[in-house]
């Protein structure tokens, strides 16, 4: 019995797999990642092409640019999933990147990277939130915790995996042909994307008034139900917290790495590794480490150990540092993922496409800005900076707790009063 009730504990982040809707949607989903991966390992070879001084320069630029892509773009690509087939809006946005993709290889200019990065993400914005309001739709409600797990684990699996794939491709390609691979991803995502019934993917209508609002009221709606619903606020906030350790994960690491510990790139290969498997290791079992109906658990967990592990790096060696971002990845999966979650739970089908796009523009813009914080402290103290970045993570935690976390109703309180 006891072998019976581990194997199911083991299997149960893959149930919602033998839903075959959800099966081809995670499939298209995976190849999908696999080929963002090769984007950015091959605009990396290719910012290194116009000289190796310009390399992070360009490459910050571009994040820069793919943030801010989200954040404009997202609120309106959540209502349009809310009006629209939500099948048309994947596939299309689908493609129009993939097209985008194939112009990279062609790219002799600077400012062209940049235009075709900002682009990619714009439909990249369109693509996302659609996406996340698919899940809700096509996956029963007794395994959409493990759905977004599964999918989140993904995510950050082949945020590991993938650039070491694109890495070997790049070397048996080069740094142009790698973009034809890239491109072929997005056809067979495509196609899996094409093969999906109509039918799941339709927003509801019941709700929808006959007077339908504008699409400006329809971006402030959802803003408004993703701040107005208790749980989901406080996990958005969670996330400002978690953005402001990981900033520093992101953009530091490399540097305490190389001159702080004297490793070489493969160390710090092994260091972002290591974070990346804590993070999936969380993903995977976020369905059942946390049931409450708020996350509340988990969301606070998830922000203490990574405020923790953040706090210490200064000052550990390397073998300590690898256990501390299995640490930290676990914490940050755990800050991060209820959120989807929760807006799944507790927002109708027929609003979730605005929530969902309001989510994707905040959560962003807590890492636009935290990377400048974190850019900054690693610039100016560098000796001292994930400290810093921990306790103001953490101080920042504090706050969000203490002012938005989910309490009882008086209703419900005064009624355990009397019963006792």
């Amino acid at each position: 019995m006891k072998i019976k009730s581990i194997l199911s504990e083991i299997s149960e982040p893959f149930q919602p797999l033998r839903n075959k809707v959800f099966a081809r949607v995670y499939l298209s989903q995976t190849i999908s990642l696999l080929g963002d991966a090769i984007t950015w390992v091959g605009l990396a070879l290719l910012a290194y092409q116009f000289g190796k001084e310009k390399t992070a320069v360009i490459l910050a630029t571009a994040l820069t640019l793919r943030v801010i892509a989200f954040i404009i773009f997202s609120p309106f690509a959540g209502v349009l999933a809310d009006r629209l087939d939500r099948k048309r809006i994947l596939y299309t946005t689908h493609f129009i990147r993939m097209g985008l993709v194939g112009l990279l290889p062609f790219v002799t200019a600077e400012w062209q990277i940049y235009v075709l990065v900002f682009l990619m993400n714009v439909f990249n914005a369109f693509f996302s939130p659609t996406f996340r309001s698919v899940i809700p739709q096509i996956v029963d409600k007794k395994w959409y915790r493990q759905a977004i797990g599964l999918s989140a684990a993904t995510y950050q699996l082949l945020g590991v995996l993938g650039p070491g794939l694109a890495g070997i491709l790049a070397v048996w390609l080069g740094a142009k042909e790698i973009f034809l691979v890239d491109a072929a991803t997005f056809i067979i995502a495509g196609i899996l994307l094409l093969t999906l019934p109509k039918g799941h993917l339709l927003a509801s209508r019941e709700a929808i008034p006959s007077n339908q609002p504008t699409t400006w009221q329809d971006m402030v709606k959802g803003a408004q139900l993703l701040f107005g619903q208790r749980y989901i606020r406080f996990a958005l906030f969670i996330e400002l917290v978690s953005a402001m350790a990981g900033a520093f994960i992101l953009v530091n690491t490399i540097y305490l790495v190389k001159d702080g510990l004297d490793q070489a790139d493969r160390q710090y290969g092994w260091v972002m590794a290591a974070f990346g498997i804590g993070a999936a290791v969380a993903a995977f079992l976020s369905g059942t480490l946390d049931k409450t109906k708020s996350r509340k658990i988990s969301l606070a967990l998830g922000a203490v150990i990574l405020c923790l592990a953040v706090t210490g790096a200064n000052y550990l060696g390397f073998s300590l540092l690898l256990v501390f971002w299995i640490f930290a990845g676990f914490g940050q999966s755990l800050a991060e993922i209820p959120s989807e979650t929760l807006i799944g739970e507790n927002i109708s089908d027929n609003e979730q496409g605005k929530v969902y796009g309001s989510h994707f523009a905040f959560s962003h813009l807590w890492w636009a800005i935290s990377y400048p914080i974190a850019g900054f402290f690693g610039t100016t103290l560098p000796e001292r900076d994930f400290l810093v970045g921990g306790t103001v993570a953490f101080s920042l935690f504090l706050i969000v707790f203490m002012v938005f976390r989910p309490r009882k109703n008086p209703e419900k309180i005064a009624k355990e009063i009397n019963r006792t």
